[in-house]
């Protein structure tokens, strides 16, 4: 081998990688210190956001994004300091965004309305509610999914998208909640009399609220007699036990004091 092109490659390479040496020691820099300055950003909007007292799901999910964001602006000025086409690689992120985005827009709706659920708060955990048709008390509030303990003792997942799509009823917003039964009398009974004796009866069920007072009124008259609305009100956490108690205590009191069962009346046809 000619030694004497080995040696004038290597004097025509030398610039070249001392070039490209001294620019990898500079992407290293910047790199580092990049990488620092990042840290440091995220670092001061966490503190800001825990100062505002900002929920801590929306906090990861901000200092997240901030730091892809940053490192992603980082790695093409790295890129662009090396000479390299940032633009096409621009247009190569934002194509793979429009292709990820549709294939995952169910899973982006959710996450969306994960972001203002737990911006907006129209329940919280603990609380007894029905989202996107599905009823029980909430066990957490992700971004992307709502979990609910039903009455049944049923752990559900509702998408957070369906519950904003949906109406939503928070039953622990309020201090107390109405309890809707009827007492269905014969044609002959004693309306007054009834309505009487159910007031005081269903007004000693346990943890019933005092006020308001238990509501017993006639509701409407059928083919069989009077209907009788009878409603007490009580919180939430003894919804079930309040309506299971009136219930018994509506047929306890009417049997007792010997009122007529309701009947279809019998139809009579001439001749």
């Amino acid at each position: 081998m000619d030694t004497g092109k080995i040696s004038t490659w290597m004097d025509q390479a030398q610039p070249i990688l001392i070039a490209f040496g001294l620019k990898a020691l500079g992407a290293i820099a910047v790199f580092v210190i990049g990488r620092w300055l990042i840290s440091l950003v995220t670092s001061l909007v966490g503190a800001a956001m825990t100062r505002q007292k900002l929920d801590p799901t929306v906090q990861r999910y901000l200092v997240s994004f901030i730091s892809v964001s940053l490192n992603i602006i980082l790695v093409v000025a790295i890129l662009g300091y090396f000479g390299v086409e940032t633009t096409s690689f621009a247009a190569l992120v934002a194509g793979a965004g429009v292709a990820i985005g549709a294939a995952w827009s169910g899973l982006l709706g959710n996450f969306a309305s994960g972001i203002f659920l737990l911006v907006l708060r129209p329940y919280q955990v603990g609380e007894y509610v029905m989202v996107g048709g599905i009823e029980g008390t909430v066990l957490e509030l992700g971004l992307f999914g709502t979990t609910l303990n039903t009455p049944d003792n049923v752990r559900t997942v509702v998408g957070n998208g369906k519950v904003m799509g949906s109406d939503i009823k928070n039953y622990s917003a309020n201090p107390y909640r109405r309890v809707e039964l009827v007492a269905q009398l014969a044609g002959s009974a004693d309306v007054h009399k009834a309505i009487g004796l159910l007031k005081e009866a269903v007004s000693k069920v346990p943890n019933l609220a005092k006020d308001p007072a238990v509501d017993v009124e006639i509701l409407e008259f059928n083919e069989f007699g009077p209907k009788l609305a009878v409603r007490p009100y009580c919180n939430t956490q003894h919804y079930w036990q309040v309506y299971f108690d009136t219930n018994k205590a509506i047929a306890d009191t009417l049997g007792a004091a010997g009122f007529p069962v309701a009947t279809r009346p019998v139809k009579v046809y001439p001749g």
